[in-house]
């Protein structure tokens, strides 16, 4: 199993930066966290909790392009922390617009979500909205980001400064077991761009993903070209995964689950390998 380790090397930058994310959540007040159980969100959610107490909490989203392992293992995460965690039911699977699956598909994911979050936040007496965007995603293919502005959505760990290996470092510091967890995004992100989404397309994906998890693959992706299964693991991983034993129980799966062909792609893992040429992303 491949182990990230991705730690800052400035310990007084990092103490400063904590602190400065410490205070911009103090002045916030209150605040309700977009938690998905990522690294970002992760220790946004921790520091949120230990700075405003009550006054803080995660709101997790369910549905269909979300990994179902990944929100349970959410749900566990916040209990861990001690902090109080709502969870909400997105519907971007209903928008015409989402399922074409353009290049600013995740703007129409991320504008679902705070549609819901925002009147949650309300109930709650909550004042702001926060997400996990750090400072590392700033000039990086995010159309999510756009909806995140339009609802006013407070990103305090970019505001802070923290790049992603700040936040690993401090998350290690903190005892967040996140800290080095492999970075994950969207079923969706796995299907060519203008290739439609459908639920099927989805879940085929989520067990094709899990088939791989179980062999004890961390860094993966399943991308899914219709009857082609194209499968990315970290260059060092690729000679375990043509392991002949693994490798045929690994094809087998796929085969059951619909894929007419496996393949490996050489250039392994890389994010954001299903965007536009030139543009970067963490899908």
């Amino acid at each position: 199993m491949t182990t990230l380790i991705n730690l800052a090397a400035d310990p007084q930058a990092l103490d400063r930066r904590y602190d400065t994310l410490r205070a911009i959540l103090s002045e916030m007040g209150s605040v309700l966290v977009a938690f998905s159980g990522g690294a970002d969100s992760a220790l946004l959610l921790r520091v949120a909790h230990d700075v405003l107490g009550a006054r803080a909490a995660g709101a997790i989203a369910v549905s269909e392009t979300i990994p179902s392992d990944e929100v349970t293992d959410a749900k566990q995460l916040a209990t861990d922390i001690g902090v109080t965690l709502h969870t909400v039911y997105t519907e971007e699977m209903l928008n015409a617009s989402f399922r074409a699956n353009a290049s600013n598909r995740c703007y129409f994911c991320k504008d679902e979500l705070f549609t819901k979050l925002a009147p949650l936040a309300q109930s709650l007496n909550l004042h702001w909205l926060a997400y996990g965007a750090n400072k590392d995603d700033l000039g990086d293919h995010r159309p999510g980001a756009k909806a995140a502005a339009e609802w006013k959505v407070r990103a305090p760990l970019q505001e802070a400064g923290l790049s992603k290996p700040e936040i690993r470092a401090l998350s290690r510091r903190l005892g967040l077991r996140t800290w080095n967890k492999p970075a994950m995004a969207c079923l969706s992100s796995r299907i060519p761009h203008g290739t439609p989404i459908d639920v099927a397309a989805i879940r085929r994906i989520e067990e094709a993903e899990r088939c791989l998890r179980a062999e004890g693959f961390s860094q993966l992706r399943v991308r899914s070209h219709d009857t082609i299964a194209r499968l990315e693991v970290p260059l060092e991983d690729l000679p375990r995964l043509l392991e002949p034993e693994l490798r045929g129980r690994v094809t087998a799966r796929l085969h059951e689950l619909g894929y007419r062909f496996v393949t490996l792609d050489l250039d392994g893992f890389r994010r954001g390998s299903m965007n536009p040429v030139s543009q970067a992303s963490s899908v």
